[in-house]
């Protein structure tokens, strides 16, 4: 046997180390190869320690949250007290104003129709003057007298419309709020400070005085008479 078929018998009969590897692809090294010893284990430890992280930020979070809503809310709570005593101190204002408006509106209504009627007193006074005047003696006279007492209670009925109401004051205690005394005399039939006589009659409107009535007031009996009481 030659030397040539020698050494092509012994490299035949070598066995292949390359195994089943596809052509073109290297095989696996150790310390690729899972479940080895030396296999780098880091991402597995460092995923295990961003869980635990993970889990204790979501055990804080709930408390730090109801912490947070907590002040959020007695922020609120501030504010809409703070709001809601502003809108009532506004209502409060708003409902005194509309108050004053409607109690100045009306007392300047009743001072308009204050004026106005008191210009037309003075009128109602001349007509009941020459009423009592009058006397008629025959028909013509009576004719003319009926017209004019018909135009007298038409004034009189407007007046009472208007709530115009004339003052009985004879007799009744002197009031100066009502009267006005022009006049003071001694008098047996009444007492001190009662009105005996009136010269010009007063008027209301809805209880307040139009105009004041002119009286003369009792001044209770004279000197002389309580001289005769005492000797008596």
């Amino acid at each position: 046997m030659s030397s040539e078929d020698t050494v092509a018998g012994s490299v035949e009969s070598q066995p292949d180390t390359t195994g089943d590897a596809p052509a073109g692809e290297a095989a696996p090294s150790p310390a690729e190869a899972p479940g080895q010893p030396g296999a780098d284990s880091g991402p597995e430890v460092g995923a295990g320690e961003g869980t635990a992280g993970e889990a204790g930020a979501a055990t804080a979070d709930p408390a730090s949250r109801a912490a947070r809503l907590e002040q959020e809310l007695a922020a609120l709570r501030e504010q809409f007290d703070n709001l809601n005593g502003q809108y009532m101190r506004l209502a409060a204002d708003f409902d005194n104003y509309r108050k004053r408006q409607s109690r100045d509106l009306e007392d300047q209504r009743v001072q308009i129709a204050c004026n106005t009627l008191s210009e037309i007193l003075p009128v109602v006074d001349n007509f009941d003057r020459a009423r009592q005047q009058l006397n008629p003696q025959h028909e013509e006279a009576q004719t003319l007298h009926r017209s004019y007492q018909g135009l007298y209670k038409q004034l009189v009925d407007v007046f009472k419309q208007l709530g115009v109401s004339p003052m009985r004051v004879e007799g009744e205690p002197f009031d100066p709020t009502l009267h006005e005394a022009v006049m003071r005399e001694p008098s047996d039939q009444h007492p001190e400070d009662v009105v005996i006589e009136e010269l010009q009659r007063g008027y209301q409107l809805n209880g307040r005085v139009l105009r004041h009535a002119l009286v003369k007031v009792s001044m209770g009996p004279g000197p002389g008479d309580q001289s005769q009481e005492q000797a008596g």
